[in-house]
């Protein structure tokens, strides 16, 4: 029986299966697993560290003892931390070093590419949440972002208005689009926006202002069919 091919993920695709799938592991014992990870973060014990492992797995394990090591090595003594810390703020540390760690690894194998094909990885990698915003909830917070941002072509109707300082109360929900746009300008007539008159706006995804639909000619209709807007200024711009 011949011996298996040792494990050498080569292109950029292969590379970047094995980052997703060690990531998987990692933010598993971080978040699903996290009381088994605690326990076995024993700070009485020598330096440990977290693996992740491209079968979706995770373990935490000493240091490897050949030097220099096969890949790198994640951050080690992480349970040193562990009764020494708020947990939360503990987990988030060893997030942060578990996402140092698998673009290390990456760039290990990838050592090879040339410019235009570590661009590619990076930008494979960069197009999921790192560990550390997973665990700290801002992987959730980035999507709401992003799902105001792809929703803002119909902000149209506005029929609720943000209470104003000294009116707020915590049970009372509004729109947070509106919130949002609460002290926002027209960047062509400089009007503000106003909740009560269910105005159609639209932000330029160049510049970032906003518009009154009625100020750059675009209807409700025709936003839906937008997928990146340009003002005026900065269409001006791009065609220079």
């Amino acid at each position: 029986m011949e011996n298996a091919a040792p494990y050498n993920p080569r292109t950029v695709e292969e590379i970047f299966t094995d980052f997703k799938k060690r990531r998987a592991g990692m933010v598993k014992a971080l978040t699903e697993d996290v009381e088994q990870f605690c326990n076995e973060c024993d700070p009485d014990k020598e330096n440990l560290c977290l693996y992740g492992f491209p079968d979706e797995s995770w373990e935490v394990n000493f240091p490897a003892e050949e030097v220099p090591p096969e890949l790198p090595e994640p951050a080690l003594g992480i349970n040193f931390a562990r009764d020494g810390m708020e947990r939360k703020a503990w987990l988030s540390l060893v997030a942060v070093h578990s996402d140092a760690w698998l673009i290390a690894v990456a760039f290990f194998y990838g050592a090879h590419f040339d410019r235009a094909d570590r661009k590619r990885l990076f930008s494979l990698m960069n197009s999921l949440p790192t560990i550390y915003d997973t665990v700290t909830g801002k992987k959730q917070a980035q999507e709401k972002t992003n799902g105001n941002s792809s929703s803002k072509r119909a902000s149209s109707a506005k029929s609720k208005k943000p209470p104003s300082s000294d009116e707020e109360d915590e049970d009372s929900p509004y729109d947070e689009d509106e919130e949002e746009h609460g002290d926002t300008f027209c960047g062509t007539c400089n009007g503000p926006y106003n909740a009560d008159k269910k105005e159609f706006w639209i932000g330029c995804d160049t510049c970032q202002k906003w518009f009154h639909g009625s100020c750059v000619k675009v209807t409700p209709a025709r936003a839906e069919h937008i997928k990146q807007y340009k003002c005026p200024s900065c269409s001006k711009r791009a065609r220079v």
